[in-house]
Formats: structure tokens, sequence, C-alpha cells
């Protein structure tokens, strides 16, 4: 039998939907992210920690839950929302349904609701906290408005080293583990990095004694601003080891350099984001996930240079740093589940790792 839920906004607006997953009552920031295809990826990417996610897509589900196309090894999500679920999925690499991962890893679900309506809200208002809950009338709207997430990149980093071999081993790469998505670690190990995956907290001096090739800055939740230890442990690395940031990593590496970040009003999720290269003209379509965005204004006042910037609202998507031997992009060129487009981005971190100069 059916259980009755309600998705309560910060604004007052209700919406009643339909339980699956597991039970409870969830208190988050709700955002919505677009694609025909890769929840799977959605509900593992370290980066959506602390946040309701609701899929456009009205069909969500149709291929089942595979471990293999994982970003991490569970859901950081703090609720899942979806128009129509699938219960009986098709697909010969399928182990279990969403509505069975769901309660495998105590995220609630809700389905059944409007979603194209709270879209709307959304990109109306605003990005906002909402309540999940079986009855509306404990909802305190004004206590909503207060709600903040703590600790991102503390809660999904990794407590240890983590080693990842190349089977070809060329060079040795940190990969620092902000919420990091686990087809970095593939993309660079194809291209022969073994790489270690390290703790947020850990210190330059440790990663430079190590003598790396090259340090990559990790996606991750949260606001780049809220983490200031880590911003000033990435400015000893700036200039001594070449350093390669995505999305979380891009807007830390800015302000590491001194430059500024801002929060969107409903941030760019899903697998068809539209980036322009400003040397090329060339547009590509990308993966992204983020809230925070790098002023565009602030970057050549600290010797950067903006590289590409979104189709859709011109903001900053990639930031090089020529004399440092930094660059970084806010979107996901490692995206498993596509689009594949800027998959050679990681090249122009290996032609960096390898002394050339005309890296593109």
């Amino acid at each position: 039998m059916n259980k009755e839920v309600y998705i309560c906004l910060e604004n007052g607006d209700v919406f009643k939907g339909w339980r699956f997953g597991a039970d409870g009552e969830v208190e988050g920031e709700l955002v919505f992210t677009t694609g025909m295809g890769g929840y799977i990826e959605t509900l593992t990417d370290p980066s959506y920690y602390g946040q309701i996610v609701m899929q456009t897509f009205p069909l969500i589900g149709n291929y089942g839950i595979i471990s293999a196309d994982m970003e991490s090894k569970k859901s950081y999500v703090s609720a899942y929302v979806v128009r129509e679920k699938c219960d009986e999925p098709s697909n010969f690499r399928c182990e279990e349904t969403l509505d069975a991962f769901l309660k495998d890893n105590g995220i609630i679900g809700v389905w059944g609701v409007d979603t194209r309506e709270i879209t709307k809200i959304i990109r109306e208002k605003g990005v906002m906290n909402a309540k999940i809950t079986s009855d509306a009338k404990f909802a305190d709207t004004e206590a909503l408005k207060g709600y903040a997430i703590k600790d991102a990149v503390k809660s999904v980093s990794a407590s240890s080293i983590q080693l990842y071999p190349s089977e070809e081993h060329k060079y040795n790469v940190v990969l620092l583990d902000f919420g990091a998505k686990q087809n970095i670690v593939r993309e660079l190990n194809k291209r022969g990095c073994n790489v270690a995956v390290m703790p947020y907290d850990t210190k330059a001096e440790d990663i430079l004694k190590l003598g790396v090739d090259g340090v990559m800055l990790s996606n991750g939740p949260g606001d780049p601003a809220d983490n200031t230890e880590i911003i000033e442990e990435i400015k000893k690395l700036i200039g001594e080891v070449p350093i390669f940031g995505i999305c979380l990593g891009h807007q830390l590496l800015a302000l590491a350099m001194g430059g500024e970040t801002t929060k969107l009003k409903y941030g760019h999720r899903g697998v068809n984001q539209p980036v322009k290269n400003l040397e090329t003209g060339r547009t590509y379509i990308s993966s992204q996930n983020h809230g925070y965005a790098v002023v565009n204004d602030s970057v050549e006042a600290v010797g950067g240079r903006i590289s590409y910037i979104n189709a859709n609202d011109g903001t900053c998507e990639g930031v090089d740093y020529d004399d440092k031997k930094a660059f970084s992009v806010q979107f996901h060129p490692e995206a498993c589940s596509g689009p594949h487009d800027t998959r050679f981005i990681f090249d122009k971190f290996i032609n960096m790792m390898g002394g050339s100069d005309d890296a593109s």
C-alpha cells in the first residue's frame, strides 16, 4: 500500500507524493538535475551531500542499479524525488531496483509529485530548503530557512590514503579527496598515472615530500569559501607542482589564487550543460553539478585567464593560470555516464606533468 508523504518548501508550498525507499523525515537543500540517464552516478556523487535531489526526467530507475557504475561506495543525498519510479527495470547488468538501493542506503524517496512544477518554482525563486514529512502540519518554514549544510567536505572525504596503481605507470598523482568521483581515478589510471587518494586535510608539505608529478583537486559538496584551512594548504602547492582542479577543486583553486566565488540562483546540475571554449569558439556538452561559481571579474585580477564559460549564462567554467602550471574546470570531464566530449582535458594535465608548454 502506498504511503502518503509531503515535500514542504521553505516558501510555504507543499506537494503531496508517495513514499519509497527508506522511511522517516529529513530536511535538506532541494535541487534539481537534468538528464534521461545517469541517475546511478547522481545518487552516488558525494557532491550532493546534504541535498534533496529531484530528477526532471519523468521516469527514473528503468535500468536499475549497477554497482560498477557507482561513483562512490554509497549514496550521500539526503532524499531523492522523482515523478515516476520504475519497479521492473530491464537491463542485463541490473543488480537491484532503485527502491531497494534507497532502502539499503537509508535514503528517503518520494514519487508521484509534479516535478515540473517544483522545478519551475526553483528556477524562478532559486534553490531553497525543504522538508520531507508524513505530516505537513509539522513543517516549520521559518526553521527550514535556517537549515545549512555543515562539515560537507569532511563528511565525504576518505579517512585514510588509498592507492590506485596504473597498469602502465608513467606518472605519480595525488588526488586530494573533497568528495572525489571514482571515475577521476579511472581516467588518470588509463593515462598511466598511479593515483594516491588523500584525505581533504592532508598538509601541502606532506604531498610535496613525495615528489609527485601532479596534484588533482577533486569535486565535492558545500560552499567553497567554508574550506579556509584547505585553501591555505592549496596556496602552498601553487607553483610547486602541476595542479588540475575539477568542480569544487576549481573553486578552491580560484580562492587560493585570491579570486572570489558566488552562489548561483539554482546552480547547474545535469548531463546537458553547454560550455564554450573561448580560445577556439567551440561549444561542448558537459556534465555538471554545482551551486557555486567563480566570479568572472575576479579571475583576471589574480593572474588567471578564463578558458571556458557556460553558454547559457556566461558564468566561469574554466581557468588557466599559465605562469603557475595550474588550471581548472567547473564541469566534469570524467563523467562516466556521459557526455564524453571533454575527456581530452585529462590529456592537458598529462602534458603539463610531462613538461609540454603547448598543452591545450
